[in-house]
């Protein structure tokens, strides 16, 4: 067996295996990481259990089976194991499984002690894929209570070992260079003039003619693979033949891509990102990077996903570069600039932080703990964690305490998303033709494929019914059900199986022909010219986030809503709506049935209660705002003093009081005075500042007036209101005669709030703004008092005004007295 750059870190893993809890491995693409590690482990390693070996794509795992039974001569299902959705190769004999993510969180669910495992390899984890997360916390959650003897080995390519090494501090980093010949970089900015996959096209063909060898060529997604795939055919050298590889591909055409070229040709693979590392494609010395992937960015707020395209990272870069010089010197045409290269984000933002959170939702509430309880690389957003559990009860999956209910019981057994897994437990007891359709619904569900022209479900379902892997996928989970399969779809309960599994994209047309209202809240736009665009109400079953609005429906159904009620009544909710009609001037109430956000039928209310009354009142002040409210002198004095000492960090444990916090809690405070209202006018006359004082409270309303007084005493003995501002400090205008006396600038809330004296001149003009009194007066005063002297000349104007007298008066009458 020919030298592989991991094997000089064998011995010291193996070694480290019984010293460590955790081994992170660094190692390049080509080092041999899933390839000959599992095999020195399983010969040199003294292990009483199997391997598990996780590998984040379906292809990759079927590959590296394929490979390593190969190397020991068996087929798949002897020593070395198989197991990914619908596809399980293992036996008794079985020492290493290969298994994809979702695979081994079913393990760890299942069986949390993982009796049998001796270590669990987590391949690529540089990809950092939401189920490679879950299944890092999970095992390290069963490591740490459960099984002292599990160890984990973390592998990758691009690892970022610091962060890792600081997350799992007891852990032992291995690095190892990988065998790699050196690469030519050229760069080639593509026109915007030219069509982008034309241009994509002619400069890949003028490479390929310059240099020897097969070529990979990264495009960003399926659809940018089918434009270039069009442009280059018939165009291609005489002894190259032209592939695409990604993972919608059936298994026979991804190995058609990746199998070594017949002799005396070469190839050009056109693919995604699924060639960065996770598979080995023989003969490739040439790469050509367009710099650009897509990725899905998840909308917690309407549950829909978008997808963007994207420039890659410097790291991803790296990655597609290094194919080229994996067996001798290497070309790589980067279609953008060296510039552009130098100012790529170094590396990715982890899936964890952007992407729908439901079904890692549904495994954490499974595993039986809080979520902010497991050991996590990034904590799941909060945002998208709380809008995963929104959904999760929506599903009816868990309770209103994130406890599984008995549908989510039996729905975590199914192994489909959280979506297909509840419809199928809801329908679990309906006959096989039913459960048949319900099964090829769920296959579908997971993973659409709507490349036909049609937007009609059932065009789209019987399309992959052709397929191997939906085949596959819809056996599955017929076994798991306990039917026979049948390949036939019943039509008539399609659409309320859709229902089931997207209640939140029932939606109704509103207005223009193709526009509709979904329960979300969302809209969402179909073609005009297609027949589903005419139907009131539809589901929509495949979406995408618009750039700006609406979001685009790729697959739906027409749905009968009385047939819709009859079958989840629980769907329905009965709403009495009180609301401020600004036009009229007056509350408009009436009773409502709704479908989330949708209004499926309506009727007026004619006579109000005194408390639906208020609340269409505490409606017209959202509408209109908070300052739309009767906001007298003293209420506002008092609410403005209170956000002061809310800025200045002063000890009053007062609410939250911006404008929006005051129209989110107008139940708490305004409320309670509003019970018995009818009238807009009468709201307009009530007093606030009482309403706020009875909010604060007694105590913290003295303890306010206490320390921010609406007024302050001067020398004279007279009183002077203070304007307040949370964003400066308060002030004083006054006379300056009636300063005199006062040496230091005057303070509230024992001291802390130094106040600014404006002191005025006796027409009462600004003479001097000062937060230091003590300093004007043994400094700028001297400029002031020579200027006043010759214009206010009846005034005092003294040498010394921190130790005179104040006063009110003239010099004259101040004389007298």
């Amino acid at each position: 067996m020919s030298q592989l750059p991991i094997d000089a870190v064998i011995p010291d893993l193996i070694d480290g295996l019984a010293a460590y809890p955790q081994i992170l491995l660094s190692a390049p693409p080509g080092a041999g990481k899933s390839t000959r590690l599992p095999l020195a482990l399983l010969e040199q390693a003294p292990l009483p259990g199997k391997i598990v070996l996780l590998e984040p794509r379906r292809l990759a795992a079927r590959n590296i089976a394929r490979f390593l039974a190969h190397h020991l001569d068996e087929p798949i299902g002897q020593t070395i194991g198989l197991r990914m959705r619908g596809e399980t190769k293992i036996s008794a004999k079985t020492r290493v499984e290969v298994v994809t993510e979702g695979v081994l969180t079913r393990l760890l669910q299942t069986d949390p002690m993982l009796d049998g495992v001796s270590v669990i390899m987590f391949d690529e984890f540089h990809e950092r894929s939401l189920h490679a997360d879950l299944a890092l916390a999970l095992s390290l959650d069963c490591q740490a209570g459960l099984r002292d003897d599990l160890r984990l080995v973390v592998m990758s390519a691009t690892l970022d070992n610091h962060a890792l090494a600081q997350h799992l501090p007891d852990a032992l980093t291995l690095t190892t260079e990988g065998r790699s010949y050196p690469i030519h970089y050229h760069y080639h900015p593509l026109s915007r003039h030219s069509p982008w996959a034309s241009a994509v096209a002619s400069a890949s063909l003028d490479f390929i003619a310059q240099h020897a060898g097969s070529a990979l060529l990264f495009l960003p997604g399926i659809g940018a693979i089918r434009q270039v795939y069009a442009a280059l055919e018939g165009r291609l050298p005489d002894d190259m033949d032209l592939h695409r590889l990604h993972g919608s591909l059936d298994v026979s055409a991804q190995h058609a891509a990746i199998a070594p070229p017949c002799p005396g040709r070469r190839k050009l693979v056109l693919t995604t990102n699924i060639a960065e590392t996770s598979l080995t494609i023989e003969g490739i010395r040439l790469v050509i990077d367009a710099g650009l992937e897509r990725l899905v960015l998840h909308q917690a707020q309407t549950g829909i996903n978008k997808l963007v395209t994207r420039q890659i990272t410097r790291s991803a870069a790296i990655q597609r570069a290094g194919r080229a010089g994996r067996l001798e010197e290497g070309q790589c045409l980067r279609l953008y600039s060296e510039e552009q290269f130098q100012r790529l984000p170094a590396t990715p933002t982890a899936p964890i932080l952007r992407e729908d959170l439901t079904d890692l939702a549904l495994n954490v509430i499974q595993w039986g703990c809080d979520v902010k309880d497991l050991h996590w690389l990034d904590v799941p957003p909060t945002k998208h964690w709380q809008a995963a559990c929104t959904r999760l009860t929506q599903l009816g999956l868990i309770d209103t305490r994130q406890g599984l209910t008995a549908l989510g019981q039996r729905a975590i057994q199914l192994a489909a998303s959280p979506r297909a897994a509840a419809m199928l437990a809801r329908v679990e007891k309906a006959d096989t033709a039913v459960l048949s359709t319900a099964c090829w619904l769920a296959a579908w569900a997971d993973k659409p494929m709507t490349s036909g022209v049609s937007l009609a479900l059932i065009d789209q379902l019987q399309a992959v019914m052709s397929h191997k892997d939906y085949q596959d996928r819809a056996q599955s989970l017929a076994r798991a059900l306990g039917i026979k399969l049948q390949r036939s779809l019943d039509e008539a309960i399609l659409p309320l199986l859709a229902a089931n599994i997207w209640p939140d994209r029932i939606a109704l047309r509103r207005g223009k022909t193709g526009r509709f209202m979904m329960a979300n809240g969302h809209g969402v736009t179909l073609d005009s010219q297609d027949a589903l665009s005419h139907n009131e109400a539809i589901v929509v079953c495949d979406v995408m986030a618009g750039e700006q609005h609406d979001s685009r429906a790729y697959s739906a159904i027409a749905l009968s809503l009385r047939s819709l009620q009859q079958m989840r009544p629980d769907l329905l909710r009965q709403h009495e709506v009180v609301q401020w009609d600004d036009q009229r001037g007056t509350l408009q109430a009436e009773k409502q049935q709704r479908l989330g956000e949708l209004v499926l039928y309506r009727e007026p209310l004619n006579t109000l209660s005194a408390e639906q009354q208020a609340q269409g009142l505490l409606d017209a002040v959202r509408q209109k705002g908070i300052n739309t409210l009767n906001w007298q002198s003293g209420s506002q004095c008092l609410l403005t003093r209170a956000r002061c000492a809310q800025a200045w960090g002063l000890d009053i444990m007062l609410p939250p009081l911006s404008d929006d916090d005051l129209l989110a809690s107008l139940d708490t405070w305004l409320a309670p005075f509003v019970h018995g209202m009818s009238r807009w006018q009468a709201l307009q006359q009530l007093d606030l500042k009482p309403v706020l004082e009875a909010w604060f409270g007694f105590a913290v309303t003295q303890q306010l007036n206490t320390a921010l007084p609406t007024h302050i005493t001067v020398p004279t003995g007279s009183r002077y209101p203070l304007r307040y501002n949370p964003e400066n400090a308060p002030v004083l205008a006054v006379k300056m005669q009636e300063m005199y006396g006062q040496a230091d600038t005057p303070t509230l809330a024992n001291g802390k709030v130094a106040v600014q004296v404006e002191l005025l001149s006796p027409a009462g003009r600004p003479l001097q703004i000062t937060q230091d009194l003590a300093g004007f007066w043994q400094g700028s005063y001297k400029e002031v008092q020579k200027e006043m002297k010759g214009r206010y000349p009846k005034h005092l104007w003294p040498d010394d005004p921190a130790n005179h007298a104040p006063t009110r008066k003239t010099k004259r009458h101040f004389n007298q007295s």
